[in-house]
């Protein structure tokens, strides 16, 4: 079982999708850390997808061991000890670690979900308060959580972008807006809900799961 990753994504996708001009001060201003989970292709060994995951565990413990590899390059935490795992999954959202994943030992790696996700999530309401992409084809929104905090949600779904879209091209002229992790979105009027299923650490993925109505 290893903890999910150290949750800021918004921050994450802001640098991947980020220009070469702007990698190097988003590097300054939102520094990361490479955590592996896995390794697919060894320098040595070929393709290993076909081996046991306790043993391609054990092909990237080696490696960062032997060179005394230290943050900001590292492995994600992994326990057998389901005491150790309920802990984790109790105190590291504190951290704004989502949750943990748990793995078979003896599993190869298969292009399906061979893994399950246990995350502190919960269904809420949210205002919209802008999308990004165009107001015709919204790639996800800016949803205003209860806690007060602007997120912007995972991407859309191609129904559920038509039935908004119809909201935001009639929301009068467009003007840019930014969250706290710096992604740059559109605002829209008032008066569209959805319900999201929402992590509860800070840094947690949002997921639309419908449209609740228009006031």
């Amino acid at each position: 079982m290893g903890g999910v990753g150290h949750g800021a994504w918004a921050a994450a996708q802001s640098r991947a999708l980020s220009t070469p001009a702007r990698a190097r001060p988003l590097a300054e201003d939102l520094p990361a850390h490479f955590v592996a989970w896995d390794v697919l292709l060894h320098p040595q060994h070929g393709d290993v997808q076909a081996r046991r995951y306790d043993d391609r565990r054990a092909l990237l413990v080696d490696p960062l061991q032997e060179y005394d590899v230290k943050p900001p390059i590292q492995l994600v935490p992994m326990t057998d000890d389901p005491t150790v795992a309920m802990t984790w999954y109790q105190q590291l959202p504190e951290q704004g670690i989502e949750g943990i994943v748990a793995k078979r030992a003896t599993s190869a790696y298969k292009a399906s979900r061979i893994w399950k996700k246990i995350r502190h999530a919960e269904t809420v309401e949210a205002d919209v308060v802008g999308y990004t992409g165009s107001a015709a084809r919204p790639r996800a929104l800016a949803v205003r959580l209860p806690d007060g905090r602007i997120a912007l949600t995972q991407s859309l779904k191609a129904p559920l972008a038509a039935q908004v879209a119809v909201h935001f091209t009639a929301s009068g002229p467009p003007r840019s807006a930014r969250t706290r992790a710096g992604d740059t979105y559109t605002t829209v009027a008032p008066g569209l809900v959805v319900e999201v299923l929402a992590g509860t650490t800070r840094h947690a993925v949002v997921t639309v799961t419908r449209l609740r109505h228009l006031e």
